[in-house]
């Protein structure tokens, strides 16, 4: 009767009817398998049946692959489509390189969640198996244009002493 409502939910769910998933429960234990085309996708699986009554745990057998050849360019190229969709990214300080399907994100955000947001952006490009964060939160303030005013100047008085010495330029 479990093993019914666990694959009803995934037949009748928008997201994830379209790939046929198969569905078993042994002991409130469910174990979904089957092939989807985002790491956001079969993430959505293991949420959805989670969520119901009397399932304990999820086996989330549930494969990444997409239906033609990806190229780790091709996943690298559509991670970046998905970080500049994404209104809560500021993707200019984000880069990412693919390897085999792990996505490593690199750079700098201006907060835990533009990191998450970045994360699960990532999530959602085809190809992508796993998202590896390299990604640094900026100290408050650390861009602050006073900061940025002060080292100028400090940068400019130091260009003014060094010409004052012979032989430092």
């Amino acid at each position: 009767m479990l093993r019914k409502k666990v694959q009803a939910v995934l037949d009748g769910n928008v997201h994830t009817r379209e790939y046929g998933l198969k569905a078993d429960v042994v002991d409130g234990k469910a174990r979904v398998t089957g092939v989807v085309d985002t790491l956001a996708e079969r993430e959505q699986v293991r949420q959805l049946v989670s969520r119901l009554n009397g399932i304990r745990a999820v086996e989330n057998g549930v494969a990444v692959s997409t239906d033609g050849a990806i190229t780790d360019d091709d996943v690298t190229f559509e991670v970046a489509e998905e970080l500049a969709a994404d209104p809560e990214i500021n993707h200019r300080g984000i880069s990412a390189k693919s390897v085999k399907g792990v996505v490593y994100l690199q750079g700098t955000v201006d907060s835990e969640e533009e990191q998450e947001a970045a994360l699960a952006a990532a999530t959602r490009a085809r190809g992508v198996k796993e998202v590896i964060s390299r990604l640094k939160v900026s100290r408050p303030g650390a861009y602050d244009t006073d900061n940025l005013e002060e080292i100028f100047h400090h940068q400019v008085n130091n260009d003014y002493e060094d010409e004052d010495r012979p032989g430092v330029y």
